[in-house]
């Protein structure tokens, strides 16, 4: 499994993050307390907590050939955020998400991110995403939706969400996306 460095939608460049991405990720998205809320990842308080992160995407993709994107304006390569797939360890699963800047958000964008990692899975061959939500993250919620996915009703599981209540899980969401036949 290998998926595509690059790829172009009508609105976004999508590639794998870079060591030189770090600084902007971070100012970006990563280190906003709003942005970070509902992931399942801590606020990032130094660059050095991001360009660790960027180390990690780096193993994942030589790894297991697929990883993070960062999500870029096609106009004018402005950072708006990131998504990508992985290979969840326990399950098997291959999960994707997304993260938007705040002025990114409303705008269409994650929408049209993880449609195209619909269509990577989908070049891929993978038979099914998954995708976790926060219960209360509706913005989410709908965006998954548009995008095809259905929530699993008998998802029971609950998650830590370290931005809210540290090591308390809170209620998730189990999206799930056939892809390939």
């Amino acid at each position: 499994m290998r998926a595509p460095h690059v790829i172009h939608t009508a609105r976004l460049v999508l590639a794998p993050p870079a060591a030189a991405d770090a600084a902007a990720m971070f100012t970006r998205y990563a280190s906003d307390p709003d942005v970070t809320r509902y992931l399942g990842w801590p606020t990032h308080r130094t660059v050095a907590d991001t360009a660790a992160f960027v180390v990690f995407s780096d193993a994942l993709w030589a790894g297991t050939g697929v990883g993070a994107y960062l999500i870029r304006a096609r106009e004018d390569g402005r950072l708006l955020g990131s998504t990508g797939l992985s290979i969840d360890d326990d399950s098997a699963d291959v999960v994707t998400g997304y993260v938007l800047a705040r002025d990114a958000w409303g705008r269409g964008y994650a929408t049209e991110a993880l449609g195209a990692m619909v269509e990577v899975a989908r070049g891929l061959r993978v038979p099914q995403l998954v995708a976790l939500c926060h219960a209360e993250h509706q913005p989410s919620c709908r965006v998954l939706e548009k995008c095809g996915f259905t929530r699993d009703p008998v998802w029971t599981e609950r998650t830590e969400f370290p931005n809210l209540v540290p090591g308390v899980p809170q209620a998730t969401l189990r999206y799930l996306r056939r892809v390939a036949p």
